[in-house]
């Protein structure tokens, strides 16, 4: 069985792999740090808690955009299943060719999302992740990473709402039942939602101007992907484990 590991800025996903069937997935806060004990321990008793066997782990491969941690992490794995993982990043085989003017700036995790997309959906595709930043790539027809665009995500500025201001509450991110909201909580729901649903519509309209790409296949992944896709006919395809899957099709390029 193959063990892959996303390490975002909010949480690590793992995800657990019997061939090409992904057989479960769970999470761990990331923005607590842990001793690689601890990494180990948490991750045999989710292993177990999932009913699989961490003697049955023979592969590993993490893509992680929080360096603080990976030495902790990686020790952990290590130490207690046993597996030496391959770190996504310099020198690792994923089939795209980065041609913006830095490729060392793209982060593991968006090389990642657009190897996942490009082999599952094809080109020329934009990919939309909704983690802690909102993140739009383009994958040219040849497998080409053209352009990325970065913004803010969600819940940062749902943060930065209750946070800085004086009076707003916190409030769970959900769409309201309309836009002319009434009072706070509805109020401040319709301008996130709403409001990021303005953006990406605008983004992906002025990806396909730019890039000349009319017929643009887009897709969208990450914990809050589900409810703006379902609000805009722009995207075609919520993914959910379009990371896990880049990293499973990643680890078989690069697997000795």
């Amino acid at each position: 069985m193959l063990f892959v590991v996303d390490v975002g800025n909010t949480n690590i996903t793992y995800g657990v792999y019997d061939g090409e069937e992904l057989i479960t997935t769970f999470r761990m806060m990331s923005k607590v740090q842990h001793t690689s004990d601890e990494y180990g321990i948490q991750i045999i008793e989710l292993l177990k808690a999932n009913d699989i066997s961490p003697d049955n782990i023979d592969g590993c491969i993490v893509a992680s955009v929080v360096p603080n941690i990976m030495h902790s992490l990686v020790g952990g794995l290590v130490r207690y299943l046993n597996v030496e993982p391959i770190i996504v990043g310099a020198g690792i085989k994923t089939g795209i060719k980065i041609i913006t003017e830095n490729p060392k700036e793209i982060g593991p995790d968006r090389i990642v999302d657009a190897v996942g997309a490009y082999e599952k959906y094809g080109g020329p595709i934009l990919v939309l992740d909704f983690g802690t930043a909102t993140t739009y790539d383009l994958i040219t027809e040849k497998g080409e990473f053209a352009a990325g665009i970065t913004a803010p995500g969600l819940r940062i500025s749902a943060k930065a709402l209750w946070e800085d201001t004086a009076k707003l509450p916190e409030v769970e991110i959900k769409k309201p039942a309309s836009i002319l909201a009434q009072e706070t909580i509805s109020s401040m729901q319709a301008g996130l939602v709403y409001g990021q649903i303005g953006q990406t519509e605008y983004i992906i309209n002025q990806v396909k101007k730019e890039s000349g790409y009319k017929d643009l296949k887009v897709v969208a992944t990450g914990g809050l992907g589900r409810i703006i896709s379902e609000e805009t006919s722009l995207i075609q395809v919520y993914d959910s484990s379009l990371t896990l899957e880049g990293l499973r099709l990643i680890y078989n390029k690069n697997k000795k």
